[in-house]
């Protein structure tokens, strides 16, 4: 397995929080108070289970070719639903960053702007990996083609 992040161990644990952003509520808001969250964990939790992490927000888009669902071509929450997505060695030492009292007033803060109130879903990383080298991915091509059909 190819790692995601440096020093993601492959039996790390991934958690995913999902925001849906109340009105009155800007992205630029969520970012200031996310930024302020991750920056506290990156002081107080490097050390005892965090790896690392990334904020990703809703741009709109719709994949038709990716979806089985309808044929949409724009989301409704654009710019108004965001994951956040962290990475930590075990489970444990993700709920122990959560009891930090440095770590819950800035928890209160981005909760007070989540319609959804907030469900953390913690995954186990499966698999990985980056794309390929154009020469890693012509020698693949190449195996593929010359032993695909032995495989059957």
């Amino acid at each position: 397995m190819t790692q995601l992040i440096n020093g993601f161990p492959s039996d790390g644990v991934v958690t995913v929080n999902r925001v849906l952003l109340k009105t009155g509520y800007t992205v630029d808001d969520l970012q200031e108070r996310v930024a302020m969250l991750c920056e506290n964990v990156k002081t107080y939790h490097s050390e005892t289970g965090f790896v690392g992490g990334f904020v990703s927000l809703n741009s709109g888009a719709i994949s038709n070719e990716g979806s089985t669902i309808g044929q949409a071509v724009k989301s409704p929450l654009k710019e108004k639903e965001a994951l956040i997505v962290t990475f930590w060695r075990t489970f444990e030492e993700h709920e122990a960053s959560h009891r930090s009292e440095t770590f819950q007033p800035l928890f209160k803060k981005v909760l007070e702007l989540c319609e959804n109130g907030n469900e953390e879903i913690a995954y186990t990383m499966l698999w990985s990996g980056s794309a390929y080298s154009p020469e890693e991915a012509k020698a693949a091509r190449q195996a593929k083609a010359k032993y695909a059909n032995q495989a059957a």
